[in-house]
């Protein structure tokens, strides 16, 4: 390994925390190409995320991101986030983006050049329609799925429909943003960033900001449900997804986050707590999600176990509760039927496989443990983020 590649995953590890582990745990060539991916959208995303980078500079650095990849001596010193590190020393990164293969290197600058275009869209205007939800959502995680989605059929670990079918590797990411979008409601309130599509709740308020009043708890409820409900809605695309994979890495890497993004909704759901504060799951619960998630059977059971402890919490009087009903059959469905690709992730796993799921859970353990003090002013003690990031 060159030592500018070491450096790279020390970028990752800071950067990615938790999910760092699974990220080191994919096969082969695969691992590299992941993480030059990860750091390169990541030096986009802080870019995205400076608030002190006018916007005439700022769109421009969007627009253009994906060619200073072959710009070897390029670096941006200007940004006071949190992850500048990534900005400033990104000649590490270019040079090991050009040391990838071709196959890799064609998708990685294909999708940070379609996500800073999107970016930049989003800078000055607010998510108004529901279909522009979904198109935010497209262009800041959709892009990131069928981006991953195609690195894994170029490593020929996966079978070329997996990176073909841009459809389903769509709606990975959509779940997963979607489900981060709803949770975080008060945290972006607090740092005036909105991202619940006006399209949803004007429909109960005349300001987003007014779920946040006890007196609109109602109104705020009636909304959230409403999100939550358009979120399920993928659920049915990643169950298929995730049926299609052979891997046992790639799966491994692709069911830990929708597991954890099933049990973070359904927490979610009709619980007024997203207004109040942060909604976590319990560090406990964590880790046994990611102990579990190892194979298709055990993935359709969670998916059905989260999904169907939403029922008991739907109100007859939700305007959204038809159609989340429908939802949750509609899912149960899915959870429960045979699928012909299902028996390649029933066999038991290998020693190897144990011992890095048992790594996993160390590491995931320890992060969840450390980050428990920080977040104990806002949250109840004995929950979790969803994602290490």
């Amino acid at each position: 390994m060159t030592e500018s590649l070491r450096t790279c995953y020390v970028y990752l590890n800071q950067t990615s925390r938790s999910f760092a582990a699974v990220i080191q745990a994919l096969d082969g060539e695969l691992r590299h190409a992941v993480c030059i991916f990860y750091l390169v959208l990541r030096a986009l995303d802080t870019v995205e995320d400076d608030m002190t980078i006018p916007l005439d500079r700022k769109v421009p650095l969007l627009q253009d991101f994906h060619s200073f990849l072959y710009q070897p001596e390029w670096r941006f010193t200007g940004s006071q986030e949190k992850d500048r590190q990534v900005l400033e020393d990104f000649p590490t990164i270019s040079v090991e983006f050009r040391n990838l293969g071709q196959e890799y290197q064609d998708v990685i600058v294909d999708i940070c050049r379609r996500m800073g275009v999107g970016m930049a869209e989003f800078l000055e205007k607010k998510v108004g329609s529901m279909t522009e939800w979904d198109k935010y959502c497209h262009y800041v995680a959709g892009l990131v799925g069928v981006g991953l989605s195609q690195l894994f059929s170029a490593s020929q670990l996966e079978e070329p429909e997996v990176g073909g079918d841009t459809e389903l590797a769509n709606s990975m990411g959509l779940f997963l943003q979607k489900t981060n979008i709803i949770r975080d409601y008060l945290e972006d309130q607090q740092q005036s960033r909105a991202f619940w599509p006006q399209e949803a709740w004007s429909k109960f308020s005349s300001g987003l900001e007014d779920f946040a009043e006890p007196q609109h708890l109602s109104s705020g409820l009636a909304c959230l449900n409403l999100l939550v409900t358009d979120a399920l809605r993928h659920v049915p695309d990643v169950i298929s997804y995730l049926s299609r994979l052979r891997n046992q890495s790639v799966f491994n890497f692709c069911a830990i986050p929708q597991v954890m993004a099933i049990a973070t909704l359904s927490a979610c759901y009709n619980n007024p707590m997203v207004f109040q504060g942060v909604v976590k799951i319990r560090k406990g619960q964590a880790v046994t999600l990611m102990m579990q998630a190892t194979n298709m059977g055990a993935v359709k059971s969670i998916i059905a176990q989260y999904s169907q402890e939403m029922v008991p919490k739907v109100c007859v009087s939700d305007p959204s509760c038809e159609r989340t009903l429908h939802m949750l059959a509609l899912i149960r469905e899915r959870s429960l039927c045979g699928d012909s690709h299902t028996h390649t992730h029933t066999h038991h796993l290998s020693p190897v496989y144990l011992s890095a799921a048992m790594l996993l859970a160390a590491l995931s353990w320890q992060y969840l443990s450390a980050t428990a003090t920080a977040t104990a002013t806002t949250t109840p003690p004995g929950t979790t983020d969803m994602q290490g990031h």
